[in-house]
């Protein structure tokens, strides 16, 4: 079992930054990969970014590519997400999952959720 912690959430103003952390503890492999989704209401749950640890290779979801970092710090076991130049449309609750072997976008595949980080940005 992994459990997973997001911190880090607020509110930010368009144009501002903002970093996510996600706390990973229990049964953690060093090939995990975590990810980031995050949902609005009335829409799916959109996949942001995701990172493969065993060999620090990215993705990244079309509306946040160039905005947005993900990176992790492996001693702690924590996976950031850096928010850069926000937009109103980045106002979400963001959910860490991860799984093991390769990256997806289809969160399905993802076995492990945090509770989730309330992201509010203001034009």
């Amino acid at each position: 079992q992994v459990q997973l912690v997001e911190s880090g959430g607020g509110l930010v103003q368009a144009g501002g930054s903002l970093r996510l952390s996600c706390a990973a503890s229990g049964r953690t492999l060093s090939n995990i990969v975590m990810g980031w989704f995050r949902l609005t209401p009335g829409k799916a749950r959109e996949f942001v970014a995701a990172l493969d640890r065993s060999d620090n290779t990215a993705f990244y979801g079309d509306s946040v590519r160039g905005r947005f970092y993900i990176f992790s710090d492996n001693a702690k076991n924590t996976v950031y997400l850096q928010m850069d130049s926000v937009i109103p449309e980045d106002t979400a609750v963001y959910y860490c999952a991860a799984r093991r072997q390769y990256i997806t976008t289809m969160e399905a595949d993802y076995n492990y959720w945090g509770q989730g980080t309330r992201v509010t940005v203001s034009s």
